[in-house]
């Protein structure tokens, strides 16, 4: 019943080929089964591609639309030449290696789908070369998740109670870390409180309203003399900076019921202090709202938040007062208003470290035999120098696909001996890379290449990697359970380079597909050992004996820099400025600029249905010739006046009270 049901609604559309068999029972079995999906998906390594399946669960009538749609990748005059058989089979290239085997009966079911699609003619032609165009703009999608609630991060904590408070001890770093998902710390569904995040918000909240007013109302946050009035007064104003919305009725009645319990007005605002910091209309911003009343003040949350990393200020309060926030104009004029305000730089800096994984160097270890240059100063040193090499670019408006191509950095002198060039006269200072470092932007600093590499050497793999997830926003499947990832060991009589020990990587059915996608990008920076030093030659030691003083032999191979981008085209390369000129002109790497940031913005990946919001900001950021405060103001204005979903999702499951 299901299957004639199925036919029915297929015929229904106009396809009336499907009376041979839909291709949700047939051919898309075949290829889930050999594990298609895995990259041909919106974020997969085969994004680029024309073959995007459709997403988990989606209704019969899509995947049937999704069968069409291969049209596409067929040859109708000679179909023994169609990508879609040739590519699986491997018979042409195929980074994926061989999905079908030729020969076999699933190969049989690719070319009686093949045969049925060169008949597609008039009507179903049309509606099948109609899919892709669909999905691009995000139709016969589920409605993007809207999020209602999101969860103080710990920066944004610091940032409020600074501007609040005028505390600056930053009380956050003492609280149980944060998990990165998706790439970053502030992703919605990682947000929920934990009863160690719950005491220690207690205990900061205590500490925090205590030194707010040691020794009287030193900061200023009583606005008026105390009588009842100024009780009412405080409790609204004070309300209104810290739920960044006003109170409602209920609330100012409970908060100054509470102050009205202490007798000394300086410890009453105290109590009220201490209450507000461990209310959930606190420790949570709203993102969305259902009340047409709150709506423009979560817009400044959302703009401040986004641009500022912190609450709003008293001028985008009376922006959303007056109304200003309804409309995309408003929200551009505030938005550029914020960006001239030096906490859009350190928001940007927060945006940075976490992108760019600033943790996994200042948590690094190297081996100090090998790399003693490399210290915790060091380490330090390199998060500065990414942060005002990025710096550079966002605020003096320079074309930000310089990120990949700019042949110079920012270096002291620990850096400057791993550069290979002289120390600069201050510290920090811009200094060029020489003509023959083939070092260029972000791919040539020694941050990018330590935090991609091991203790005691380079990992081509994890450079590959970082690429593929970061730069080109492509999720690579993790390996098979079982697998074993060990590579064999390097020895006296057989010393090998890394791109030799992890031929195996090509060789073994179960790692070549990932690996034959990762590794060719990490063998191109090969040249820069395990702290972005470049060395000519592969250098291998090996002790002549067993004795703690016994005599090291040192064994130099060379290298082999060939590297590719599988599935960019004209994408070899043999050194980090060559492959960052690889990125800059590429389209994914562009479009994965916007995911990263839009990711951050929002607190949570990208959904299909988003497309049409990232494509648009991704023109925006191409017209102005890739200024990324550019990009900042185009999202910001898409967040609030788009359509792209309905559905309400509460961080953490917490109500606001």
């Amino acid at each position: 019943m299901i299957r004639q049901a199925l036919v029915v609604s297929i015929v229904a559309t106009g396809v009336s080929f499907a009376q041979d068999g839909p291709f949700g029972a047939g051919l898309y079995q075949v290829l889930e089964k050999a594990g298609c999906r895995a990259c041909h998906t919106a974020d997969g390594v085969a994004s680029p591609t024309r073959l995007h399946f459709p997403d988990p669960g989606a209704a019969p009538e899509r995947v049937e639309a999704f069968g069409r749609s291969l049209v596409t990748l067929i040859d109708r005059a000679k179909p023994e030449a169609s990508v879609l058989l040739t590519k699986p089979t491997n018979r042409l290239a195929h980074a994926g290696g061989e999905r079908i085997k030729p020969g076999g009966a699933d190969e049989s079911a690719l070319r009686d789908w093949i045969a049925r699609l060169t008949k597609l003619s008039g009507v179903e032609l049309d509606s099948a070369l109609k899919y892709r165009q669909e999905e691009d703009a995000g139709k016969g999608k589920a409605a993007a998740p809207r999020i209602e609630l999101r969860r103080l991060t710990h920066s944004q904590y610091n940032h409020i109670v600074r501007d609040l408070l005028g505390d600056q001890t930053s009380p956050a770093n003492q609280f149980p870390p944060e998990d990165f998902v998706n790439g970053f710390r502030n992703q919605s569904q990682a947000q929920n409180l934990s009863p160690l995040l719950i005491e220690a918000y207690s205990a900061a909240a205590e500490k925090l309203a205590r030194n707010a007013f040691r020794g009287g109302d030193t900061r200023g946050l009583i606005p008026c003399k105390p009588s009842a009035a100024c009780r009412t007064r405080f409790v609204r104003e004070f309300g209104l900076k810290t739920f960044r919305r006003p109170l409602e009725p209920a609330e100012q009645r409970r908060y100054e019921s509470l102050m009205a319990r202490e007798p000394d007005f300086v410890k009453a605002a105290q109590l009220v202090v201490e209450a507000m910091l461990q209310s959930t209309s606190f420790l949570f911003r709203l993102d969305e709202s259902a009340d047409a009343r709150w709506r423009p003040y979560v817009a400044a949350s959302r703009l401040s938040f986004a641009i500022w990393d912190s609450s709003p200020d008293a001028e985008l309060y009376a922006a959303a007062a007056r109304g200003d926030l309804n409309a995309p104009q408003g929200v551009d004029k505030a938005a550029r208003r914020m960006l001239d305000h030096p906490k859009a730089r350190e928001s940007f800096q927060e945006f940075v470290s976490q992108w760019m994984r600033f943790d996994r160097i200042l948590t690094a270890s190297k081996d100090r035999r090998k790399f003693p240059q490399f210290t915790r100063e060091t380490a330090v040193a390199m998060t500065e120098e990414a942060r005002l090499f990025l710096g550079d670019l966002v605020w003096n408006d320079r074309n930000f696909m310089d990120l990949f191509t700019a042949p110079y950095g920012y270096a002291n002198s620990d850096l400057a001996a791993i550069y290979g060039v002289p120390a600069p006269a201050k510290e920090f200072d811009r200094v060029t890379f020489p003509s023959g470092s083939e070092r260029a932007g972000l791919l040539g600093q020694s941050l990018f290449l330590a935090i991609t590499a091991k203790p005691e050497d380079s990992s081509p793999t994890a450079r590959g990697l970082f690429v593929r997830e970061q730069f080109l926003c492509q999720h690579v499947p993790e390996p098979p359970a079982g697998v074993n990832t060990n590579l064999p060991p390097v020895t006296e009589n057989r010393p090998q380079t890394n791109r030799d020990r992890m031929s195996e990587h090509a060789t073994n059915p179960s790692c070549a597909t990932c690996h034959r996608l990762i590794d060719p990008i990490g063998f191109g920076l090969e040249r820069f050992d395990a702290i972005g030093a470049r060395r000519e030659k592969f250098q291998l030691q090996f002790s002549t004996g067993q004795r703690r003083n016994a005599e090291m032999k040192t064994v130099n191979l060379e290298i082999d820099p060939d590297g590719y981008v599988a599935g960019i085209a004209d994408s070899k390369f043999t050194s980090p400025s060559q492959l960052g000129a690889v990125l800059a002109k590429s389209v994914q790497c562009q479009e994965c600029l916007v995911k990263q940031y839009f990711r951050y913005t929002m607190g949570r990946m990208e959904a299909p249905a988003d497309r049409p919001v990232i494509l648009k900001v991704l023109d925006e950021f191409r017209n102005s010739q890739f200024r990324f405060k550019e990009l900042i103001v185009a999202l910001m204005r898409s967040r609030g006046f788009s359509d792209s979903g309905e559905a309400v999702h509460v961080a953490g499951n917490h109500k606001a009270r």
